[in-house]
């Protein structure tokens, strides 16, 4: 049951913009769920739940960050910070960069796990992206540029 009630809780703040335990007491109360506002104070640290800002200046329960969701967030500030633009020709894509951003571009880019990625090359300031076909390469173009233009 416990496990059941934390899993609904998970989905609940994923979902919803819960700001107290009062709150996620009356929607676990809706689903079904019995618990009192002891269990639900318990629930909260064991998931290691967290208040924090939302876009609209109020606090709500998140899910802890996890050291991986970082650095990918880390990964992904290193490459829009260095790339200054990018193109493909047939199944390559060309990445340029900041005089010596490239390589740490690079590792970011390949942590950013994209299908259809052969391989990678990085220079001083360029990358040259392998891409299974030439369909992948103008996508992931796209998907480099719209990157960019965040």
């Amino acid at each position: 049951m416990k496990t059941k009630r934390q899993n609904e809780i998970v989905g609940l703040v994923e979902k919803q913009n819960i700001a107290t335990q009062e709150e996620l007491l009356v929607k676990l109360r809706e689903a079904g769920f019995k618990a009192t506002q002891a269990t639900v104070s318990r629930d909260i640290k064991e998931l290691r739940l967290v208040k924090s800002m939302g876009p609209s200046g109020h606090y709500r329960y998140v899910l802890p960050q996890t050291d991986s969701d970082m650095l990918v967030s880390k990964f992904h500030a290193i490459f829009v910070q260095s790339v200054i633009s990018c193109d493909y020709a047939g199944n390559i894509i060309v990445i340029k960069c900041y005089t010596g951003m490239a390589q740490a571009a690079c590792a970011a880019f390949d942590s950013m796990r994209w299908e259809g990625l052969v391989g990678t090359l990085a220079g001083d300031d360029t990358i040259f992206a392998l891409c299974r076909t030439e369909g992948y390469a103008s996508q992931m173009k796209d998907a480099i540029q719209r990157l960019l233009s965040k």
